[in-house]
């Protein structure tokens, strides 16, 4: 049986930088780039939601991924 893992995607389009995420993140796996939109860092993200919950945006979705 194949185990499904959570990640944080942000949609980079709508994304305006505030950074709200980033303050959130317990394994800072999140970082703005180049100023204009957040980043994650998918190796260190464990799917916690956080940054969803906290993006006032809300451009942060969590998703199912194949380990």
């Amino acid at each position: 049986m194949e185990r499904k893992k959570r990640k944080a995607f942000v949609n980079t389009d709508d994304c305006v930088a505030c950074g709200c995420c980033i303050k959130v993140c317990p394994r800072n796996a999140i970082e703005i780039w180049k100023g204009i939109m957040a980043k994650v860092d998918i190796a260190k993200c464990v799917g916690c939601g956080k940054c969803e919950k906290e993006c006032p945006a809300s451009v942060i979705k969590i998703q199912e991924v194949k380990s």
